[in-house]
């Protein structure tokens, strides 16, 4: 059975607080096999023979709003696709080594030329961008903390709903869950 990673926006955040035991649990309800948990951060992995990853997106999404009572959006990636996510170079090397934070963020389908230059008038000295399919990469050259981007601005500005992981924990997941 193939597996997938499902990146989970709103675990562990703002207040809401699930154990990975628990996340574990509500994708086992769910049906699906070899379930595990990568760090505290909403990321689960999970075999399924399910084809359609889009309705597979909402049969969990509904299941967590049900079991938790808010809304957690949803996004799949293959085993393929995070390994190919893992070895894009959206930026070149040494701007990758300098900078302190290279995130990736997951989207449920790519954004269109609109939303893309909406994104790129986000750029500033510190803060850079990239759009490659599904994922938007950011590229801070200081601290987060330092930024005026987050999540909550790039969805109300793009009209999209969107999850961001650390490169590293990309790499990781790379690493230990794909062939």
């Amino acid at each position: 059975m193939p597996k997938r990673i499902a990146f989970l926006r709103a675990i562990n955040v703002g207040g809401h607080v699930v154990t990975m035991a628990a996340l574990r649990g509500h994708f086992e309800k769910l049906g699906f096999d070899e379930v595990e948990t990568f760090i505290n951060s909403g990321n689960v992995i999970f075999s399924s023979a399910a084809k359609d990853d889009g309705a597979l997106e909402r049969k969990i999404e509904a299941h967590l709003e049900k079991a938790l009572g808010y809304e957690v959006k949803t996004f799949l990636r293959s085993e393929a696709e995070v390994a190919a996510i893992a070895r894009y170079k959206p930026f070149d090397a040494a701007r990758i080594e300098a900078a302190p934070t290279l995130c990736v963020g997951f989207l449920a389908a790519p954004i269109d030329a609109a939303a893309q230059k909406l994104l790129m008038a986000m750029k500033t000295e510190i803060d850079d961008f990239h759009v490659h399919g599904r994922e938007m990469y950011w590229l801070c050259t200081r601290k987060q903390t330092e930024s005026k981007f987050s999540n909550a601005r790039f969805e109300r500005a793009l009209k999209v709903s969107a999850t961001f992981r650390g490169l590293n924990t990309i790499a990781r997941l790379a690493g230990k869950y794909t062939p």
